[in-house]
C-alpha cells in the first residue's frame, strides 16, 4: 500500500499575519514560493498515482512550484469555510469572545460567499476526499495539496478520530506530512516536516 502524501501550501499573507484564510485566494508571498520551490527536493522520489490539489491557487501553485503536476482539484479539499471570521485572527475574535478557541467554539454565519460550515462538515468534506482516494493507494503514493485546517481534520479522520481532533496535529506552511498504516491500523509515518 502506498502513503497519502500531505503538502500544505507555501506562506500567503494572509497565514503570515495568522488571519483565518478559508475561501478567500490570497496568493502565495515570495516566501511562500521559496517554501514551494524548497519542497521540490522532498518530493523528488515521490511517484505518485495521483496528484490531487485544492483548487485554491495558493495549493495549486505550490504543487507546481514543488515539482507536481496536479491530476485534479477537488472542492473538498478547499480550506476550512471561517463564515464571518474570514480574514480575522483569533486575537481580533477573544476581543468579543474571550477565550473563543476554533476547535471548541465553532464560527459565526458570514456572508454568501462565507457562509460558514462546523468542524463535523469539514470531517465529512474530509472522509469523502479519503473515500475516494484510498482505493488508489493499492497502486502506490497519493499526493494531497490543500490547507492547514482541513488537512488537520483529514488526518484525525485517517486515524479514526473526530474531526476536531485535527486541534492535536500543528501544520506549518510549506511543509509534507505523510500517513500510512502499521499492521493494517492507520498511522502518521511523518508530520510537519519543513523542506529540506
Amino acid at each position: 500500500m502506498g502513503e497519502l502524501i500531505i503538502v500544505r501550501h507555501g506562506e500567503t499573507e494572509w497565514s503570515r499575519d495568522r488571519r483565518h484564510t478559508g475561501r478567500t485566494d490570497v496568493p502565495l508571498t515570495g516566501r511562500g514560493e521559496e517554501q514551494a520551490r524548497a519542497l521540490a527536493p522532498s518530493l523528488a522520489d515521490v511517484r505518485p498515482v495521483r496528484v490531487v490539489s485544492s483548487p485554491a491557487e495558493r495549493a495549486r501553485r505550490t504543487a507546481e512550484l514543488a515539482g507536481l503536476t496536479v491530476d485534479e482539484t477537488d472542492p473538498d479539499l478547499w480550506e476550512w469555510d471561517y463564515g464571518g471570521y474570514e480574514g480575522i485572527t483569533s486575537a481580533e475574535i477573544r476581543e468579543s469572545r474571550p477565550g473563543w478557541y476554533l476547535w471548541d467554539d465553532g464560527i459565526v454565519p458570514g456572508d454568501a460567499d462565507h457562509p460558514g460550515e462546523s468542524v463535523e462538515q469539514v470531517g465529512k468534506r474530509a472522509d469523502r476526499v479519503l473515500e475516494r482516494v484510498r482505493p488508489l493507494l493499492a497502486e502506490g503514493d497519493v499526493v494531497l495539496v490543500a490547507h492547514g485546517h482541513v488537512l488537520r481534520v483529514l488526518t484525525a479522520r485517517w486515524l479514526g478520530l473526530a474531526p476536531s481532533e485535527g486541534r492535536l496535529f500543528a501544520l506549518g506552511t510549506g511543509t509534507v506530512s505523510a500517513l500510512g498504516d502499521e499492521h493494517d491500523r492507520p498511522v502518521i509515518t511523518s508530520w510537519n516536516v519543513p523542506p529540506r
